[in-house]
């Protein structure tokens, strides 16, 4: 029994299908990469699996129990947290309150979300900053805000939408080892879509490839970088070349 099984999902906006017949399993503590070119139907995906889209067609299978069509609050009850490309934090809060709003998820007291906020902000290096609000932030931290939220909803798996746009090469290279960091102490399994190709073929072990909303590869990375219809549709030649 796959940790997440998403079997022959399709999602049709009005003739537009932006998911394809897409199949695939990710296993409990993987690190799987999602790439593909803008409108590849990456986010669509994502969307489908935590609840914000219902797919038209297939199933989504989380720890063997079927959650096709689970609203956003219940697939985060069972274990899904999530960030999204524009990241949805509460700005009129400080770092530290948008934290708990997470840890909310799985307590009533306001002492218990306090000290679950206060461990992921210290586990993310974000403790001098948490009594700022978020509108005093770069994006680049505010993402790491979004992380963090996540996270204190205690998630078995952490879905993560372009998590390291906008860092510069020494933050990629720390999510990097965060991200690492989190997989190996923290148990959590990870699947993340990223534009970022260093990262996402450092920290993944396997990648999935989408285009024009159909799953055109699968494999470890170093296969990947190889495969002929993937350079063809996303890495180009001289990231192929560069490998």
């Amino acid at each position: 029994m796959a940790f997440l099984d998403v079997e022959n999902v399709v999602k049709d906006f009005g003739g537009l299908v932006a998911n394809n017949d897409i199949s695939f399993q990710i296993e409990k503590n993987e690190i799987v990469g999602l790439i593909g070119p803008n409108g590849a139907g990456k986010t669509t995906l994502f969307n489908c699996i935590v609840g914000y889209y219902k797919p038209d067609k297939g199933k989504i299978r989380f720890k063997g129990k079927d959650i096709t069509g689970f609203k956003p609050f219940q697939t985060s009850r069972e274990g899904i947290g999530r960030t999204f490309q524009i990241m949805k934090v509460t700005t009129g809060l400080t770092v530290h309150e948008n934290v708990m709003v997470g840890a909310f998820l799985r307590t009533e007291k306001r002492a218990e979300a306090d000290k679950e906020a206060s461990e992921i902000i210290e586990f993310l290096g974000l403790s001098h900053i948490k009594d700022y609000h978020i509108n005093e932030l770069p994006i680049a931290i505010q993402r790491k805000v979004g992380l963090a939220r996540a996270l204190a909803t205690k998630p078995e798996l952490l879905m993560l939408d372009e998590v390291a746009s906008g860092l510069n090469h020494k933050e990629t290279e720390e999510m990097v080892e965060l991200l690492k960091r989190l997989n190996v102490e923290k148990h959590i399994t990870i699947f993340l879509i990223e534009h970022i190709m260093e990262m996402v073929m450092t920290v993944s072990g396997r990648v999935i490839v989408l285009d024009s909303g159909i799953k055109i590869a699968e494999g470890p990375p170093e296969d990947i970088v190889k495969n002929p219809e993937v350079i063809k549709a996303y890495l180009g030649e001289r990231y192929a070349k560069g490998k």
